[in-house]
């Protein structure tokens, strides 16, 4: 048999059974989806097959390795166009970034398309930032230097200006089909009875009068947005080969957007359902037949107990990788605490996940931080969820006395005490207002605590994502107040341009943005070198005594084939004495000061250390393999 007819074998049955259960039975529909991904298969290219070839002879957990570490970026922010993108391929590589993850790009109507996500053609790139062929040049150059590129696959929506909602609207009952339109508001109004609002403010409600069709449609983010109906098996199928279709222009990870709304159940929040797994679980199997070296990411900004199932199990797995939403949040709460605990007992429940679960881990994407943390944990130390998230909202605004952060609420709810948080990472570390203040010791503290989050970013296990510009300590963006169509949206106070000046200015080790990046490099090259960074390593929290009995140094401990790395974080401005249980002779990796270190330094042991304000370090002892 050749390379689809196995694939294929060793998944049929467990396609057919979910594909029937989800689509009554339909013998016809599933026949065609079958023959589409034949289709799509003998489609893709022997360069792409090679490189499929190549990540599943190494081993199906290729991405699990210490080896992977991203970059987040718009390609119009960071370079203008695609060409522009891959002309740049230098800077990223020096870098050390072998994961590149581009924000939307396809085809979207200007001035209505939410930074892109209302997608009006899923085949056509948006011709301001180039072609479909350049994005394919792109993804070879990509290739050639060893980095998986990473796009943006919405799937819950399209655009109203996509040609299945032109369709719909000049009442194509075919069209109709594939949204949800209902011919009054009795039965839209019963249903937000039970759905929550995504964006109360910007975009309340979840409905839309479509005054071309006379109906009302359903749409979930922005009017604009048409919920697509995956109750209809000609939605599904054509979606996937949509996807199928970026994956044979040299697409290596696909990330699933707003994955948890794409099934509708009546009566329900229309969230997480057991369909959306049965989804995930066939376009996982999709992939695995049709181009089995492309991952798939979902995008789950959900509670955590909502998130971990979308690894799907060991014998049946959905996803490849999931964002560290939660850790993310915990971490910013840390920042402005100084209290370690909540994040702790986030990271326990990570660290005892099974090692095949991979996540990635950023602290800053293009989005707003929710403050979607264990409010039930923080009971026990008296804080309320309202409140907190005021304190939590207003530290990182600069209206706290001893904060100099400096972001802006996003979808601010009054109601709910609900809105949530935007800036960049050096201006939510203080950084901006150093420099703006001229204040020398305050820089250096936005720097320390800016340097110490991304230490700890590297410390765990899965990928690390930084967001374009933070690697040089890029800070807020107003001008976007000054764009009627984005004034409103505060997300994009941190999607400013790049900064190719300050870019320039990071060649100088002694400038701020020098050090961010010097720092930045040094810390993934060592993490590259040891095997304890891999994925599969055993990872636990460091027991650790504080000399004033606080809470704000955390330690955590990682151990593969012989080698054991501890790290330590202190989230305090001030310096901190911590003692731990490690008598055995360590080796400093790395630590607050000597980022530009090569080679380990010797140390006595770890009974006993100290660490600056906002202060990191990294150690290291070898038993041998």
């Amino acid at each position: 048999m050749n390379g689809f007819d196995t694939r294929y074998a060793r998944y049929a049955d467990e396609m057919k059974r979910l594909y029937m259960q989800l689509y009554n039975n339909d013998e016809k529909a599933f026949d065609y989806f079958v023959s589409m991904l034949k289709d799509y298969e003998s489609r893709r290219s022997p360069a792409l097959k090679s490189w499929d070839e190549k990540r599943t002879k190494k081993s199906e957990s290729w991405y699990m390795d210490n080896k992977r570490f991203g970059m987040l970026a718009y390609a119009d922010c960071f370079a203008d166009t695609l060409t522009g993108v891959r002309e740049h391929l230098p800077y990223i590589c020096r870098l050390g970034v072998n994961y590149l993850h581009l924000m939307p790009l396809l085809k979207s109507p200007k001035d209505r398309s939410d930074g892109g996500y209302a997608v009006s053609d899923f085949r056509t790139v948006e011709p301001r930032l180039g072609t479909m062929d350049d994005l394919a040049d792109l993804a070879e150059d990509c290739h050639e230097n060893g980095i998986s590129l990473c796009l943006d696959f919405v799937m819950n929506h399209t655009s109203e200006d996509h040609e299945w909602a032109v369709r719909a609207r000049h009442g194509d009952k075919e069209y109709q089909d594939r949204y949800f339109f209902y011919d009054g508001w009795d039965e839209p109004s019963r249903l937000e009875e039970s759905l929550p609002e995504v964006f109360p403010t910007t975009a309340p409600g979840n409905f839309t009068w479509c005054s071309e069709a006379g109906k009302v449609v359903m749409t979930t983010f922005y009017p604009y947005q048409w919920d697509l109906n995956y109750r209809n098996p000609v939605v599904f199928n054509d979606m996937t080969a949509n996807m199928l279709f970026l994956c044979n222009r040299g697409v290596d990870i696909i990330r699933l957007d707003a994955t948890p709304y794409i099934w509708k159940t009546p009566g329900t929040n229309c969230r997480n359902l057991p369909e959306v797994h049965m989804l995930v679980r066939l376009m996982r199997i999709a992939c695995e037949i049709v181009c089995p070296g492309t991952l798939l990411l979902g995008e789950i900004v959900m509670e955590p107990k909502e998130v971990v199932p979308y690894f799907g199990t060991i014998d049946r797995p959905e996803c490849h990788l999931l964002y560290n939403v939660t850790t993310m949040a915990s971490t910013w709460h840390t920042v402005a605490t100084k209290d370690t605990r909540l994040l702790s007992d986030q990271l326990n429940k990570v660290f005892v996940l099974p090692k095949q679960y991979v996540f990635i881990n950023y602290l800053r994407c293009h989005d707003d931080i929710g403050w979607g943390l264990d409010y039930a944990y923080l009971e026990q130390f008296g804080i309320e969820e309202v409140p907190h998230k005021k304190f939590l909202n207003d530290y990182f605004r600069g209206m706290i006395f001893d904060s100099d952060s400096r972001g802006e609420l996003y979808n601010d709810d009054p109601r709910l005490g609900d809105a949530r948080l935007c800036g960049t990472c050096a201006s939510l570390c203080g950084i901006e207002a150093a420099i703006e203040e001229g204040d020398t010791e305050k820089i250096e503290m936005g720097l320390a605590l800016d340097i110490m989050l991304h230490a700890f970013l590297l410390t765990l296990s899965g990928i690390p994502v930084i967001y374009s510009g933070d690697e040089i300590g890029q800070r807020n963006d107003r001008t976007y107040r000054e764009d009627p169509a984005k004034s409103q949206d505060s997300r994009y106070l941190h999607r400013g341009k790049f900064d190719w000046e300050a870019a320039k200015r990071s060649m100088d080790g002694r400038s701020y943005e020098g050090r961010i990046r010097k720092s930045l490099c040094a810390l993934s090259k060592i993490r590259k070198s040891h095997r304890a960074f891999v994925n599969e390593a055993d990872t636990w929290l460091v027991p650790l005594a504080s000399a004033d009995g606080d809470h704000s140094v955390i330690g955590i401990g990682r151990y593969h084939k012989g080698e054991k790395i501890i790290a330590v974080f202190n989230f305090s401005p001030a310096a901190k004495t911590v003692y731990t249980e490690e008598k055995e002779k360590y080796s400093t990796l790395i630590s607050s000061g000597n980022e530009s270190a090569r080679k380990k330094t010797a140390s006595s042991g770890l009974s006993c250390m100290q660490l600056p304000g906002y202060g990191y370090s990294w150690h290291v002892i070898d038993y041998g393999k």
